[in-house]
């Protein structure tokens, strides 16, 4: 294999630790404001799940535009392997602090948005110019 190539997959795959990581410190934030806010408000708990929802998207949709530069090749596979290790990371950082189990289905739903999700904003991302 040669230098250059060895060099771009470093690179894909730096980036794509660096989307991860934004996304899992952008959830930090939005989910610390969330919680002050439920803490004042009684919010429904349909509302609370709506709104985790939003708060997983609008993280992958920072962290596939951290690891996807504007007109980059490769935005789908990168954005879907950004919505999958950050889907996959909040499944088991859940799972570890509650102790709760959630049904097989619930997980893979989680993963499949993550990969949806981030494949789809990875694509729209390499279109731009």
């Amino acid at each position: 294999m040669n230098h250059t190539a060895t060099r771009r997959r470093d690179g894909a795959a730096l980036a794509i630790l660096k989307g991860v990581l934004l996304a899992v410190a952008a959830t930090a934030v939005m989910a610390a404001l969330f919680a002050l806010l439920i803490s004042l408000f009684n919010f429904s708990d349909d509302l609370i799940r709506a709104v985790n929802q939003l708060i997983k998207l609008l993280a992958v949709a920072l962290g596939v535009r951290a690891a996807v530069p504007a007109g980059a090749e490769g935005g789908i596979p990168r954005g879907a392997l950004v919505g999958l290790c950050y889907m996959a990371a909040g499944v088991m950082v859940y799972a570890l602090l509650t102790g709760q189990r959630l049904t097989a289905f619930a997980y893979l739903a989680d993963l499949l948005l993550g990969v949806a999700a981030g494949g789809l904003i990875g694509m729209l991302r390499a279109r731009q110019t």
